[in-house]
């Protein structure tokens, strides 16, 4: 990406709106950068480029303008040019000398790319062909110009720049002011006040919503960081805008004012879809995460997902849900119940403090290196895995916490979880119930075999495959009572006991009940 010579002007003008900078587009086709005022919203980021209006009111923006040149009698301009047809690149007006400008009828700009000179079209022309043209075009120079805000950046690289050799100065890319500036250094006349008006002013360009879009700091199919910098998609990812700033800090600052913004978007779309909602069909919480490939394959890069905890189920989409035929159309589903929820490579671990902030979801983490993102993973039946990651560790902390309220709303709604086993060549059902704990029943009989209280379990190995041992204390003996199991999906197995023992210490939370607004606990 070049960005050299691209930086602000303490000249440009900006607006002040309630939030609103200057950052730098970045062109991910070209690798070209150029300022851009940034307007923040609660709906959408509109991002300003800077262009020339006519301010008399003659015509509502100029696009071309005719400017009137007379040759000083030094025989110069006072101006310079860069750019040319032989590098693919229009010429601009890089530079207009204040004491040494010419008598001229309009208003030039830096930042104007030259279309004709005297009627003759120069789109096409090289560098040495505009400079042959301007010198010999009579006293009176006619210019037709059009302000270009998305100058190339490396045009706007000054004479004399540090690591320019001789040869490179000289180079057409750079300012041609030898040829077209005179000595004469009276001041230029005043303006007449019947000729336009001009000035630059920012105009809308681009107009990003927020509500479902998301952000990305990491470069389009690599995991590799930009630097102070982060993407913006549009929700269908028709469009995106690359923006860079001056420091980490300032580009830390914007990436989490938009975050913010598109999280309270998502809390009123979910309010929104709960209020014509059944009781059991209830979103939790619903957003973007980016999900790395499996086992780390190196031929395969990052893909975005759009994740939603609703009702009895855990979503995967390729994008978000707009109505309702949208939500039977997932990529994945997963029973809630039966998923597992692990906060992966947690890099806080060594620092309480920065940990403390993470699950109280406070704003202001520093940013991740290449090697240590954000992530957490979903880990499903028959030892199936998802790994997503987040920009900013408060999102971390939601999903942290938004999957625990999900699996124990799913949990009490549910009640009860039947598995059909074996045991020593006998088929049996093993039950999870939310009230009474573990229970083991003969199919054929319907007898029960064995009940314990979730409090019971001692502790549980299993062999990674089929079987699993489960230890209990008898509650009359005090002694450990071994049960031996056999089951077709042992991993879904032990995440819905996972799910059912969590959700009970969590309902003999005070805390967490006044935190989740659920129904009080039912004891064991």
């Amino acid at each position: 990406m070049s960005v050299t010579g691209s930086r602000r002007s303490a000249s440009l003008p900006v607006p002040t709106p309630s939030r609103s900078g200057v950052a730098l587009l970045c062109s991910s086709e070209s690798g070209d950068s150029f300022d851009v005022c940034l307007r923040l919203s609660r709906d959408a980021l509109t991002i300003q480029k800077l262009d020339v209006v006519c301010t008399d009111g003659s015509e509502p923006k100029a696009n071309h303008r005719a400017v009137v040149l007379r040759r000083q009698v030094a025989g110069g301009l006072g101006l310079s040019i860069k750019g040319g047809a032989e590098h693919n690149v229009p010429v601009v007006i890089s530079k207009i000398f204040k004491n040494q400008v010419a008598d001229q009828t309009g208003k030039l700009f830096v930042g104007d790319a030259v279309l004709q000179v005297n009627g003759i079209n120069v789109e096409r022309c090289t560098h040495q062909e505009v400079v042959h043209l301007l010198r010999t075009a009579g006293d009176e120079v006619t210019l037709t110009v059009r302000y270009l805000s998305e100058v190339p950046s490396f045009l706007k690289l000054p004479l004399g720049s540090p690591g320019l050799d001789q040869n490179q100065a000289s180079s057409p890319l750079f300012n041609s002011g030898f040829h077209l500036n005179g000595n004469n250094t009276a001041p230029p006349p005043s303006p007449s006040a019947n000729e336009p008006k001009y000035e630059k002013r920012w105009l809308d360009a681009v107009c990003l919503p927020l509500r479902m879009a998301r952000v990305s700091r990491r470069r389009a199919g690599s995991d590799k960081l930009r630097s102070n910098c982060f993407e913006l998609f549009s929700p269908d990812a028709s469009s995106s805008s690359v923006l860079q700033f001056c420091s980490a800090a300032e580009s830390s600052d914007w990436l989490q004012a938009i975050a913010a913004n598109i999280g309270e978007l998502t809390q009123e779309s979910i309010k929104m879809l709960n209020k014509s909602s059944s009781s059991d069909d209830q979103i939790v919480h619903m957003g973007w995460v980016c999900e790395a490939p499996e086992n780390s394959a190196p031929c395969r890069s990052s893909a975005f997902r759009f994740l939603a905890l609703r009702g009895p189920y855990f979503y995967i989409f390729r994008r978000p849900p707009v109505g309702a035929t949208d939500w039977g159309k997932p990529e994945t589903t997963y029973n809630l119940y039966e998923v597992l929820f692990k906060v992966h490579k947690l890099w806080l671990a060594e620092d309480c403090w920065l940990q403390a902030r993470l699950f109280l979801g406070l704003h202001g983490s520093p940013e991740q290196p290449d090697g240590d993102p954000l992530c957490f993973s979903i880990l499903v039946g028959h030892g199936q895995s998802h790994t997503f990651r987040v920009e900013l560790a408060s999102d971390l902390a939601t999903w942290d916490k938004s999957f625990q309220r999900a699996v124990f709303l799913e949990v009490q709604r549910v009640g009860s979880k039947s598995y059909m086993c074996s045991s020593q060549g006998s088929v049996l059902s093993f039950t999870l119930d939310f009230g009474s704990g573990f229970t083991c029943s003969d199919v054929t009989s319907k007898a029960v075999l064995w009940r314990y209280k979730f409090s019971q379990l001692k502790g549980s190995s299993d062999d990674g495959k089929t079987r699993v041992k489960l230890l209990f204390k008898n509650a009359d003996s005090n002694q450990i009572e071994m049960k031996e199991l056999e089951f077709a999906n042992l991993t879904a197995v032990l995440h819905c006991i996972h799910s059912f023992i969590a959700a009970k210490v969590a309902s003999m939370e005070p805390g967490f009940l006044c935190g989740q607004s659920l129904a009080p606990h039912i004891s064991s």
